[in-house]
């Protein structure tokens, strides 16, 4: 028989599916208060109402109206009958009040419209894309929703504070009806993992019990979209306790009382943009909360949790592969958009990875001096000549997590000399900051550290002349070759968030004031080390004009590498207890390894 583990209330949970031959007990138990059975029609109509609650999930009566036949027993008497018969109906010693009670007994249907039903059909209770792929628990997102909720809760919240979110919105392309390729927000998939557009969802501080609300769908949705899925359905695919429909969401909230809702507002320290706080029709009945929840669950975003760090060791691996794909076909006469394809199909094909966490840059010559190409203006369109280096910078996407792997390496598989220094200064730098990061070390010093080892490097070459490290140092030289900041947080966005959270303020000196973050690194992070050596004709003719800096130039020796482009050599790390994983460890990166995995 069905086993029950709890009470009907709102926290009951329910196991194992409706027997039939309980069903059929129960249907003589509806009706034996009746002076005699109903006939064969309506008894076969009964079985289908009972079924449609047991099998498919729905909620009410009224949800399954139109399921019913209308000749012979209408669906009001079958109803009737069915409340009638349950008022009488004992099950495991208690009586039953209602019919809906009475189901939430016998299979999981909540009272009014609430769902704990589970569908008689395969529900996942995991993300995964296809065979191979990865599997992502719900206790992954479970997870997030208690760490955010102990943060609360210790930092001093108020009890019995909710925090509400408002998922994604499909959107559609300017004044078309275009749907825009949806991907889910990145602090609702970190809370839920829900791929859908338009949910919204809410979470007890105190309890970590959790609700989601989605769209209730007109019935158009199932002949141009796909089948329409119960609240059941969700509440078994996404690991929730609750599912209601969006328009529900003032009641239910209502119903929990909450002495505030918290809601996120803040800004974004990369993109600068504002977070928009959820809305809905009847906010303005509660107490709103902006003010607690964005940088604690920024803060929480920052240290990845050992499932959170698998997904990250994945994508790092499937995109190591793709990048190697992408080595093996890449050769003077290709075009720049080959090795962008090549990539993307690998990454989907092999490792069911819909998205790549943002534009592929993918350089030849002197476009790999510009440190974004690839954008619409420049859409990795150049055709790749003999003696070209290649910039190739990309990172494929899982349940939102990304990975931001760089490689460079010669189109032709061998490099020059100047190719030579310029890529082993950069994986000098490289090698300097992934041997001594560990909690505790500031990211601010590992960029200076990058810097330092590259004007080494320049001075011993030639390249910069007449001064002492410290001396050029001062008047940013290194900048000059490496204009960006080491790099970044990374997650479920490739510049994740939290980079000046609990932070030290920016630096506004030339370079270095690019860092996304200047944090102590602490156990849990992953930032990524992407030290580069570019020769790039804005910055080089800015120096020469510059008299401070132009001393130090050796400019005949320098325009030899005018032209070029430039070198960029970027791993995801992970920071452990006493020092760093290299998640991107399977792609070749020293001058041998690339000219011997080229040659095959």
């Amino acid at each position: 028989s069905t086993q029950s583990t709890g009470s009907s209330g709102i926290n009951a949970e329910y196991g194992g599916l409706f027997p039939v031959c309980n069903m059929l007990v129960v249907l003589f138990l509806l009706f034996s208060s009746s002076s005699s059975l109903p006939g064969p029609k309506c008894q076969k109509k009964l079985q289908t109402l009972v079924n449609c609650y047991c099998k498919q999930g729905y909620r009410t009566t009224l949800d399954i109206s139109a399921d019913l036949p209308k000749s012979g027993c209408t669906t009001k008497k079958v109803r009737r009958r069915y409340e009638e018969g349950t008022k009488k109906v004992r099950y495991g010693g208690e009586k039953c009040d209602d019919a809906e009670r009475f189901l939430s007994r016998q299979c999981g249907v909540g009272s009014s419209s609430q769902a704990r039903a589970m569908p008689n059909v395969d529900i996942p209770d995991y993300y995964q894309m296809g065979p191979g792929t990865l599997k992502i628990p719900n206790s992954m997102f479970k997870d997030n929703r208690a760490r955010i909720c102990k943060s609360l809760v210790d930092s001093g919240v108020a009890r019995g504070s909710i925090l509400f979110f408002q998922g994604g919105v499909q959107e559609q392309q300017y004044d078309t009806d275009r749907d825009v390729e949806f991907q889910q927000e990145s602090y609702f998939m970190w809370l839920f993992g829900v791929m859908e557009a338009d949910f919204y969802g809410a979470i007890d501080a105190d309890t970590s019990q959790s609700i989601l609300f989605m769209p209730r769908l007109p019935a158009s949705y199932a002949v141009w979209m796909g089948e329409l899925k119960t609240p059941a359905y969700f509440q078994k695919r996404y690991g929730v306790d609750l599912v209601y429909y969006t328009d529900e969401i003032v009641t239910i909230l209502k119903q929990q009382r909450p002495s505030a809702l918290l809601v996120m507002q803040g800004t974004n320290s990369d993109s600068k943009s504002d977070f928009q706080e959820p809305t809905f029709e009847g906010i303005e009945q509660f107490k709103v909360d902006n003010s607690t929840l964005y940088n604690q669950i920024a803060e929480c975003r920052v240290h990845k949790s050992p499932e959170e760090m698998k997904v990250m060791r994945y994508v790092n691996q499937i995109s190591c592969e793709a990048h190697k794909e992408v080595m093996k076909i890449m050769q003077p006469g290709r075009m720049e958009y080959e090795g962008e394809a090549t990539f993307k199909h690998y990454s989907y094909m092999k490792g069911g990875m819909r998205f790549v966490g943002y534009t592929c840059i993918c350089a030849s010559g002197n476009n790999a001096a510009v440190l974004h190409y690839g954008h619409s203006g420049e859409p990795n369109d150049k055709r790749v000549q003999e003696g070209d280096m290649l910039l190739f910078d990309m990172g494929a996407e899982y349940a939102g997590y990304t990975s931001d792997i760089t490689v460079s390496f010669p189109a032709n598989g061998r490099f020059t000399e100047n190719q030579k220094f310029v890529y082993n200064t950069c994986l000098k730098a490289n090698k300097a900051v992934l041997g001594v990061m560990a909690p505790g070390v500031k990211w601010t010093d590992m960029h200076r550290l990058a810097e330092k080892t590259i004007v080494e490097e320049f001075i011993k070459q030639g390249l910069l002349v007449n001064g002492t490290v410290d001396e050029m140092t001062e008047v940013y030289m290194g900048a000059i070759f490496m204009p960006h900041g080491l790099g970044h947080l990374i997650g479920l966005d490739v510049h994740d968030v939290g980079g000046y959270v609990n932070a030290p303020p920016r630096v506004d000196e030339p370079g270095i004031k690019y860092l996304r973050t200047t944090r102590v690194l602490e156990e849990g992070m992953v930032i990524t080390v992407e030290p580069g050596v570019y020769f790039g004709d804005a910055l080089i003719e800015a120096a020469y004009a510059n008299p401070d800096q132009a001393k130090y130039i050796n400019k005949e020796l320098l325009e030899q590498f005018r032209g070029t482009g430039g070198v960029r050599i970027e791993d995801g790390v992970a920071v452990t207890a006493d020092g760093a994983e290299l998640l991107s460890h399977d792609v070749p990166r020293t001058v041998e390894e690339i000219e011997a995995f080229m040659d095959r």
